[in-house]
C-alpha cells in the first residue's frame, strides 16, 4: 500500500494502535526528541496542545520548532493508558509514516517528502477489443500519484469491482487486466478509483466495446435484371458486426473490383452498390466484400448476378437521388465529417456541392468519386450550416439538404487547484468549460456525489463551503458534462488545525515612536483556527480604554502616545490547540519639530541668500537636514557650485534664477454641450510656469472604465491657445467626466480638477448579444440563450431583447420581448413543440429610442422526449439496512440491458425524469434501491413508448374562393408516414398583411370557411396537428383585397403547373433484394 520504506535504527515504542500517521521534521538545526504520551482516554497528547484522533489534525508544538504530526485515524490512539512512545529523527528534512502492522510499530521513510493525496498521472481510455484477438486480454491503464501511495480499484457501471471473487481479474500496478474477456459481462463503462489517507477520487469514464464481424447468410441471392440505360442498386445487407466496417464489391472474381467513378458507387454508409445507368459491360457477378477495421477481419457475402433485359433501352429521364445524407448531421469539433451523394440517371447526372446560405464550401473540404463524397476535415462551428448536394443532367436536375450541426465534447477553461484552508474559514473552487452544447455541472467528495445542504453551496461550476471543519477535508472533483462527453478535475482540501506559533512571525523587537503620535504594533502568530488575543504591558494585562485598542488581527494600536506607554508588550495567542506568546519593547521619543522655517523673500539676480532651517528634537537620536528645490531634492555634491549647508541647518544659494517647470493644472473645466455621442469642452490655462504651453490633453472617466482614457477631439491636436474642443466617439447614454493637461517644453503638468458628472443622450442601440445558442431543457421546451450586452453599450434606458424563432425552413417568425438588460436566457414552452426538432432563432435589442438590429440567425435544436418515472418503496420487511436511494435503468427495446442508462436519485425521492429519448420508440424500465454494500433486486420491468413526431409533409393544392365577406378554403388531406404521428386535424392561421398578430381556427376537415371583410390583403397558412405536435407549415398563401363579388385562387400559379406538366416522366429504378 505504501512505497518501499527503510526501518530507521530509532523506532517506536510498544503501545501505537492507531489508523496511522505522519511526521515530519523539517529542518532542526540538530536532533530532537518527540516524547509521545497516553492519557487517560487513550488519545494521543503532545506536551502543548493536545491532538484528538478523529479526522484529520495538523498540530505544531511548542519547543519542536519545524514539528507537524497528522493523526489520521478514528481508533484510540494507545492500548494502555502511560505508555511512551519515543523518535529521534535525523536533522534535515524527513517525512516519516507510521503504523502498527503484527503488534510491532515500524517508521517508514517515504520517497516523497510531499504528503498529498491521489493524483492521476494517467487515466484510463475508451477502447474497441477485437473478438477474435489472440491475445485474449484486455488493458485498462491506470497510473496514480499520492503520498501515502494510494490503493487503485475499479468500477463497472458505477458498480465497484471485487478482483477476488472473479479470477479474470488482476490488477498489475493498478491497471486492471481482463483475461479471457467476455462480451456480455465486460461490456460497459470503467472508472479507476484511487484512495489514501488524503481521500478518493474517481478517472474519467472509458468504454469497453468489442469488435467482432460474422459470416453471411450463405443463401444465394435473387438475379437482377435491368434495362440497358437504367439505374440501379445492389443491396450488401452485412452480417451481425460491432466496429466500423467499409466496403468494396469484387465483379466476377477476385481480385477483379469495382472501379468507382461517376457511373458507380460503392456508400460506405450502407455497403450498396449504385450504378447510375446501366451498360452492357456491367453485366455478370457482383459479391459485397465486408472489412472490419477493428478486427481487419474480412467476410464476402454471396453473389448477386446482373443480367440485361431484351425488352428494350432505357429512355432519359432526370437524376433521382439514391445516396442522401441525413436531414440533420451532428458533427463533433474536430472531427471528419463525411457527405454522401449519387444519383441515378440518364444520361450519368454530374454531382455538385454548396452551402444554401450562400457561403463557400470550406477550403480545406475535399471532394472523393467523382463527387459523391464531400469530405470536411477538422471540423469547426464556421462549418455548421445546411449544405446541398445537386445531381444534374439534361433531363433536369434534383437537390438533396442537410444540416451540418456542431457539438463539441467539454473542455475545461478554468481547472480547480489544491487548496490549504484554515478551520473555521471559507473555501469557494469554480471550474468553467467550454462545449457544445453548453455543458453541466455536478460535484463528487471523494468519489461519492456532493449535494447543496448547510454549509455547502453549488451553483453550477461553483463549490463554496463555509465555516470548514475537519470533516470537510478530502479530494473534491469537479465533472463537467454534456450529452457528448464528460471530464473530471480534481483537487485536495486540507483542513489546518494547528496552536498558535510565533516562529516565523515575532513581534518586532523594537518600535520607536514619538510622543502624541499613533503606533501599531502587528501580532501575526500562525494559527488555525483563528486565535483570541490578549496583551500585556510588562507582566500586568493591558486592558483597552480611548488611546489602546486590540484590532481584529490580533495587532494592538495606541494613539496619542505618551512616555508613560514606553515598555515591553507581550502579545497572546490562544486556540483550542494551544497558546503561544511573543514580546517586543516600545520606545518613546519627543518629537522633532520645527521651529523656524525657511520663508519668502524677494532678492536681486546675482546675490547670495541663506534660508534659516532650526528644529527642536529628542536629544537621543541624531538628527539630518534634507532641503528640496521645487519638489525636487537638492545633492549638494552635483550641485555645490550653486547650494551648501550652513552650520548644518541653513542653506545657502549663489545667484538665484527664476525657475521653469511644467504647467500647472488647467481650470474650470466645465462640458457646455452634450450629444448622444459627443461633448463640448471649456476650460482656463492654469499657470505656465516661465514656460509657454504648447499642447492640451483631454482625458474621460466613466463608471465601466479602468482609471483616466485619453480621448479623441476636434480639433485632433489642441495647441496651447486654445482652450475648447469637442470630444467625440464616446458611448451614447453614458456617464462621463473629463479633465485636462497642460504641457510645454518642460514636461507635463498636473490634470486639472474634474468636471462635473453628464450623461451623453440616448441612441438606438447598435451592438447585437452575441454567442447566440440554446438547446436541452425540459419536455416541450426550446431554450434560447445569448451573451448580454454590456451596459456601455445598451445606448439607452429601457433596455431589453427581442427574441424571434420558427421552425427551420418555414417564413414566419415568432417573437417575444424579454424586458430585463440581464436576462441571457428565454424558454418557449408549447406541448405541441416536437422533440429535438431545428429552430432558426435570432435574438435583437430595444431601448427607449427605438429598436435596434438583429444578431445573426443560428439554429437551435427543441428539448428530447423525456419520461415522468414514479415508484413505491419496498416494505421494510423486504430489505436490510438504510436505503440510500434508488437507480432507474432505462433501455430501447432493440437495446441490451446491460447497456441501460442509469440515473440515480438519492435519499426517499421516489420520482424522476428520464430525458433525451428518441421519438417512436419503445423503451423499458426498472427500479431498484442501493446502499453502501451495492445494489438491491430489480423490479419488474414496465414498458413506454414514445411519440411519434407530428406529420413532416405539408397541405397541398390549397384551392380558395371569396364572395360575401367570405373567404373558403380547400386543401388535399395529409397523409402521415408509418413513422409519424396521425393527423388529427388542421390548423388554420391567417392575419391581415399589416399586422403581426396571428388568429388560429381548428378544424377536423380539409376545408374552411372564414368570415372576414375583403378590403383587406390577407396571409395565410395551414398545418396538420397530431399528438406529436404540429406538423409542416404550407406556403404562405396571400389572398389580395377584393374589389369584385367573386374571386378564386390557388397556392400554385399557372407558370408551375405548366412547370410541372412539361417534366411529368415515368422513372424506374431496379433493386437488388436480400
Amino acid at each position: 500500500m505504501y512505497p518501499a520504506a527503510k526501518e530507521p535504527s530509532h523506532g517506536f515504542g510498544s503501545g501505537l494502535d492507531s489508523v496511522g500517521g505522519i511526521l515530519d521534521f523539517c529542518s532542526s538545526s540538530s536532533p530532537r526528541e518527540l516524547h509521545v504520551h497516553n492519557n487517560s482516554k487513550g488519545h494521543g497528547s503532545f506536551l502543548h496542545p493536545t491532538v484528538q484522533s478523529g479526522g484529520k489534525v495538523h498540530g505544531r508544538f511548542s519547543g519542536h520548532a519545524g514539528l507537524v504530526f497528522l493523526f489520521l485515524g478514528t481508533e484510540d490512539g494507545f492500548q494502555n493508558p502511560g505508555e511512551t512512545i519515543s523518535f529521534t529523527p535525523k536533522p534535515g528534512c524527513v517525512s516519516s509514516y507510521f503504523q502498527r502492522k503484527n503488534g510491532t510499530n515500524r517508521c517508514m521513510v517515504l520517497d516523497d517528502n510531499t504528503l498529498h493525496g491521489p493524483v492521476f498521472l494517467q487515466e484510463p481510455n475508451s477502447l474497441i477489443f477485437p473478438l477474435d484477438s489472440e491475445e485474449k486480454k484486455v488493458k485498462l491503464s491506470c497510473e496514480v500519484k499520492g503520498n501515502p501511495r494510494p490503493t487503485i480499484g475499479w468500477k463497472l457501471n458505477g458498480t465497484s469491482i471485487d478482483v477476488g471473487m472473479d479470477f479474470r481479474y488482476s490488477l498489475v500496478e493498478g491497471n486492471l487486466l481482463i483475461n479471457n474477456p467476455n462480451k456480455t459481462q465486460d461490456t460497459g463503462t470503467y472508472q479507476c478509483v484511487a484512495t489514501n489517507p488524503f481521500g478518493t477520487i474517481v478517472s474519467r469514464e472509458a468504454k469497453l466495446q468489442f469488435a467482432y464481424l460474422e459470416n453471411f447468410k450463405t443463401r444465394t441471392r435473387s438475379t437482377v435484371s435491368v434495362r440497358q440505360g437504367q439505374g440501379m442498386v445492389l443491396l450488401c445487407g452485412p452480417p451481425p458486426h460491432s466496429g466500423e466496417l467499409t466496403y468494396a464489391w469484387i465483379f466476377n472474381e477476385y481480385p477483379t473490383f469495382v472501379h468507382q467513378d461517376n457511373r458507380r458507387f460503392v456508400s460506405q454508409e450502407t455497403g450498396n452498390l449504385y450504378i447510375a445507368k446501366v451498360e452492357a459491360s456491367d453485366v455478370g457477378n457482383y459479391t459485397c466484400v465486408v472489412t472490419n477495421s477493428v478486427t481487419n477481419s474480412r467476410v464476402l457475402g454471396p453473389p448477386t448476378p446482373l443480367i440485361l433485359r431484351n425488352d428494350g433501352v432505357m429512355g432519359e429521364y432526370e437524376p433521382k437521388i439514391e445516396v442522401q445524407f441525413p436531414e440533420t448531421v451532428p458533427s463533433a469539433k474536430g472531427t471528419t465529417v463525411k457527405l454522401e451523394c449519387f444519383a441515378l440517371g440518364n444520361p450519368v447526372p454530374t454531382i455538385s456541392w454548396r452551402r444554401a446560405d450562400g457561403k463557400q464550401i470550406p477550403r480545406k473540404a475535399r471532394r472523393h468519386r467523382s463527387s459523391g463524397l464531400l469530405e470536411i476535415p477538422n471540423f469547426q462551428q464556421e462549418d455548421a450550416g445546411l449544405y446541398e448536394c445537386v445531381a444534374e443532367n439534361v433531363r433536369g436536375k434534383n437537390v438533396a439538404r442537410g444540416q451540418l450541426t456542431f457539438y463539441a465534447q467539454p473542455s475545461w477553461v478554468q481547472k480547480m487547484s489544491d487548496v490549504h484552508a484554515a478551520i473555521e474559514d471559507r473555501v469557494s473552487w469554480e471550474c468553467r468549460a467550454s462545449g457544445r452544447p453548453k455543458p453541466s455541472y455536478r460535484w463528487l467528495k471523494d468519489g461519492e456525489p456532493l449535494l447543496a445542504q448547510g454549509r455547502v453551496q453549488l451553483e453550477q461550476g461553483s463549490l463554496t463551503i463555509t465555516n470548514v471543519s475537519l470533516s470537510d477535508a478530502g479530494m473534491y472533483q469537479c465533472v463537467a458534462e454534456n450529452r457528448h462527453g464528460s471530464i473530471f478535475a480534481s483537487a485536495e482540501l486540507s483542513v489546518i488545525a494547528i496552536g498558535p506559533d510565533f516562529s516565523k512571525t515575532l513581534l518586532k523587537k523594537l518600535t520607536l515612536v514619538k510622543v502624541g503620535g499613533e503606533v501599531i504594533i502587528e501580532c501575526k502568530p500562525k494559527a488555525s483556527p483563528r486565535p483570541t488575543y490578549s496583551w500585556k504591558k510588562g507582566k500586568d494585562i493591558l486592558r483597552e480604554n480611548e488611546r489602546i485598542t486590540i484590532l481584529d488581527d490580533g495587532s494592538l494600536r495606541i494613539v496619542n502616545v505618551t512616555k508613560s506607554d514606553a515598555g515591553s508588550y507581550t502579545c497572546v495567542a490562544t486556540n483550542h490547540f494551544g497558546t503561544a506568546s511573543s514580546t517586543g519593547s516600545l520606545v518613546v521619543k519627543d518629537p522633532t519639530r520645527v521651529m523656524v522655517s525657511p520663508f519668502s523673500m524677494d532678492v536681486t539676480v546675482g546675490e547670495s541668500i541663506v534660508l534659516p532651517c532650526q528644529v527642536s528634537h529628542d536629544h537621543s537620536l541624531d538628527i539630518m537636514f534634507t532641503w528640496s528645490f521645487n519638489g525636487h531634492l537638492i545633492d549638494f555634491e552635483k550641485d555645490g557650485d550653486h547650494f551648501e549647508r550652513v552650520g548644518g541647518e541653513g542653506l545657502r544659494s549663489e545667484n538665484p534664477q527664476q525657475g521653469k517647470g511644467p504647467p500647472g493644472p488647467p481650470e474650470a473645466v466645465t462640458i457646455d454641450e452634450v450629444t448622444d455621442t459627443t461633448a463640448q469642452l471649456s476650460w482656463r490655462p492654469g499657470a505656465d510656469n516661465h514656460s509657454p504651453i504648447t499642447m492640451y490633453v483631454v482625458q474621460a472617466r466613466t463608471p465601466f472604465s479602468v482609471g483616466w482614457q485619453a480621448v479623441s477631439t476636434v480639433p485632433e491636436v489642441i495647441d496651447g491657445r486654445t482652450f475648447t474642443a469637442t470630444v467625440v466617439g464616446l458611448n451614447p447614454w453614458v456617464e462621463y467626466e473629463f479633465r485636462v493637461v497642460a504641457a510645454n517644453l518642460i514636461g507635463i503638468g498636473e490634470p486639472s480638477r474634474p468636471s462635473e458628472k453628464r450623461r451623453t443622450e440616448e441612441a438606438l442601440p447598435e451592438v447585437t448579444p452575441a454567442n447566440v445558442s440554446g438547446g436541452g431543457g425540459s419536455k416541450s421546451e426550446l431554450v434560447i440563450t445569448w451573451e448580454t450586452v454590456p451596459e456601455e453599450l445598451q445606448n439607452g434606458g429601457g433596455f431589453g431583447y427581442v427574441v424571434a424563432f420558427r421552425p427551420f425552413g418555414t417564413v414566419s417568425w415568432m417573437q417575444t420581448v424579454v424586458a430585463s438588460p440581464d436576462a441571457s436566457r428565454y424558454v418557449f414552452r408549447n406541448e405541441t413543440l416536437p422533440p429535438f426538432s431545428p429552430y432558426e432563432v435570432k435574438v435583437g435589442v430595444y431601448n427607449n429610442k427605438g429598436e435596434g438590429s438583429f444578431s445573426p440567425i443560428t439554429v437551435v435544436y427543441s428539448a428530447e422526449e423525456d419520461v415522468e418515472v414514479s415508484w413505491a418503496p419496498p416494505w421494510e420487511s423486504q430489505h436490510k439496512g438504510r436505503i440510500q436511494g434508488y437507480e432507474v435503468r432505462c433501455w430501447r427495446h432493440d437495446e441490451k440491458e446491460e447497456n441501460a442508462k442509469r440515473i440515480r436519485t438519492v435519499g426517499n425521492q421516489t420520482s424522476t425524469r428520464v430525458s433525451n429519448l428518441r421519438g417512436n420508440a419503445l423503451y423499458h424500465l426498472a427500479v431498484r434501491a442501493y446502499n453502501t454494500a451495492g445494489t438491491g433486486p430489480s423490479s419488474a420491468p414496465v414498458n413506454v413508448t414514445t411519440r411519434k413526431p407530428p406529420p413532416s409533409q405539408p397541405p397541398g393544392n390549397i384551392m380558395w374562393n371569396s364572395s360575401d365577406s367570405k373567404i373558403i378554403l380547400n386543401w388535399d388531406q395529409v397523409k402521415a408516414l408509418d413513422n409519424e404521428s396521425e393527423v388529427r386535424g388542421y390548423k388554420v392561421l391567417y392575419r391581415w398583411n399589416r399586422q403581426s398578430s396571428t388568429s388560429v381556427i381548428e378544424t377536423n376537415k380539409t376545408s374552411v370557411e372564414l368570415s372576414l371583410p375583403l378590403d383587406e390583403d390577407y396571409i395565410i397558412e395551414i398545418r396538420p396537428v397530431s399528438d406529436g405536435g404540429d406538423g409542416s407549415s404550407s406556403e404562405q398563401i396571400r389572398i389580395p383585397k377584393i374589389s369584385n363579388a367573386y374571386a378564386r385562387g390557388s397556392s400554385t400559379s399557372s407558370a408551375c403547373t405548366l412547370s410541372a406538366i412539361s417534366t411529368i416522366m415515368i422513372s424506374l429504378t431496379a433493386r437488388s433484394s436480400l
